[in-house]
């Protein structure tokens, strides 16, 4: 579509798939918000949770990917925003995984990240974590 413009924070088909099958076994109507916290082994780490769609703040931006709706507050907006998310269900290494174009350094496990003014993520800035 001429003009639009790409979603805040996007989900791959199997994230989207992997997550509406969690929601549905929940049986209630619910989102899911997606944040960042001060903490892990970069500096920042991501939050997931689902949350009942009646708790969302007023200052939430709310984005919907295929009928799935995903919450994230303003603060947490500024480091996601690009943000897609992905799953695997590869026996090592799968689960969920942030592809952040604003990381600069992540962790080994790919659950922490930093920002900073490098645009590039190369491989003597990854972390390696215990986890």
């Amino acid at each position: 579509m001429p003009g639009s413009t790409a979603p805040a924070i996007t989900l791959t088909n199997k994230a989207l798939s992997h997550l509406s099958k969690m929601r549905d076994e929940k049986k209630e109507d619910l989102c899911l918000r997606i944040g960042v916290k001060q903490g892990g082994c970069s500096g920042m780490s991501y939050t997931m949770e689902f949350e009942n769609r009646a708790n969302t703040r007023s200052d939430d931006s709310i984005i919907e990917h295929n009928g799935f709706i995903i919450v994230c507050d303003p603060k947490s907006l500024l480091y996601l925003y690009g943000m897609q998310l992905d799953f695997s269900d590869a026996l090592i290494g799968g689960g969920f995984s942030f592809k952040n174009p604003n990381a600069t350094k992540t962790c080994g496990c790919g659950k922490s990240f930093s920002s900073g003014g490098e645009n590039t993520v190369d491989s003597k800035n990854v972390n390696q974590c215990g986890a």
